[in-house]
């Protein structure tokens, strides 16, 4: 490798880095300022949308298994952001509903950094946002040996370290 290689795999390496640092800080400062986590606040406003969802529903709006959906929406309900009811339909679905104060909290919230994010890359040209779109993906197929499943969620391993919560 010579010394313009070099300089651009240092130059990538850094903004690969600032990437992570700045999904950091967005989860960092949603903790801090909210008491969310993102997956948390991904999960309120999924069921903001519905007048009621079942956890498999939920599970797939928001791209997690449903065994993380389930400790997410324990969470939110110890919290009071939602409710558990069985549905009347069938007695062995539980439907969950946001509550008053699960309203609240969404008012207060800022946008989440992939919907920032979204916003931004929309206002790009397709031949830009389809150079991109390859870009990284060669880039995970180089940096990855294994298929690696990822939700549209931008968040880093570091947020579970605030505190003991995972999620």
């Amino acid at each position: 490798m010579n010394n313009t290689n070099d300089e651009r795999c240092r130059n990538f390496l850094i903004s690969l880095r600032k990437i992570i640092q700045a999904i950091d800080r967005h989860s960092i400062n949603l903790k801090k300022k909210f008491g969310l986590t993102g997956p948390q606040l991904i999960t309120l406003q999924s069921i903001s949308s519905q007048d009621k969802i079942s956890v498999t529903q939920l599970s797939k709006n928001v791209s997690l298994s449903q065994a993380t959906v389930t400790d997410i929406t324990k969470r939110l309900e110890n919290r009071g952001y939602i409710t558990r009811k069985r549905s009347l339909d069938d007695k062995r679905k539980t439907n969950i509903e946001l509550t008053e104060n699960g309203k609240a909290i969404l008012n207060t919230v800022p946008p989440l950094l992939q919907e920032q994010f979204t916003a931004r890359f929309s206002k790009l040209e397709n031949w830009e946002q389809l150079m991109i779109e390859s870009s990284f993906e060669r880039v995970v197929s180089m940096m990855s040996a294994e298929n690696i499943d990822a939700s549209p969620i931008m968040i880093t391993g570091s947020l579970a370290q605030l505190d003991s919560e995972k999620i």
